[in-house]
């Protein structure tokens, strides 16, 4: 049996992982600061916690806090992908797992996501980002894998893998 799937999700959060799924799943009728809060609900008998937590996201995403009283599903595709991302972030992850950050974005909004997603790695959380902007992720990433039908094609230092000859002619459109 799967380890990962045999265990409960709280405590998955509590060994200090967070997932940001795909699709900017947010809590549509609920506020930008009540879907910060559920990111926090470790945190819930430790208000003073949960405010330097939202003084956290909000210093990294200052749109979240000009929104912080708007329902979340009127919030536009790049806001609501920032507030799934700051929603990870509320539980203080060693790791967090983002499953496709830039779907559906425009440009010049994935490149604020890529700089945002490498604010928090520098800020010392480590990122696992599944992305199929594979110019975009192999720029900001220290190691990469090709995943091809599911499996390891190749893997090493993200500068390497950005210059291998398969890699550019499959999937970096040279």
């Amino acid at each position: 049996e799967d380890q990962l799937e045999a265990t409960p999700a709280h405590r998955i959060v509590e060994l200090g992982v967070a997932h940001v799924p795909e699709g900017r799943r947010v809590f549509g009728t609920l506020t930008v600061e009540e879907n910060l809060n559920l990111g926090a609900y470790k945190y819930r008998r430790e208000p003073e916690r949960m405010q330097a937590g939202r003084e956290r996201v909000y210093e990294l995403f200052p749109r979240l806090f000009e929104r912080r009283r708007q329902l979340a599903g009127t919030l536009s595709g790049g806001e609501q992908q920032m507030l799934t991302m700051a929603r990870g972030l509320m539980s203080e992850p060693k790791l967090m797992l983002l499953d496709e950050p830039s779907m559906g974005l425009s440009p010049v909004l994935v490149e604020q996501i890529f700089d945002l997603i490498q604010e928090i790695n520098t800020q010392g959380t480590s990122i696992l980002l599944v992305e199929q902007n594979a110019q975009m992720a192999l720029s900001i990433a220290d190691r990469a894998y090709v995943l091809e039908t599911g499996r390891i094609a190749l893997d090493g230092n993200a500068h390497d893998v950005m210059n291998n000859p398969a890699v550019i002619s499959a999937y970096l459109g040279g």
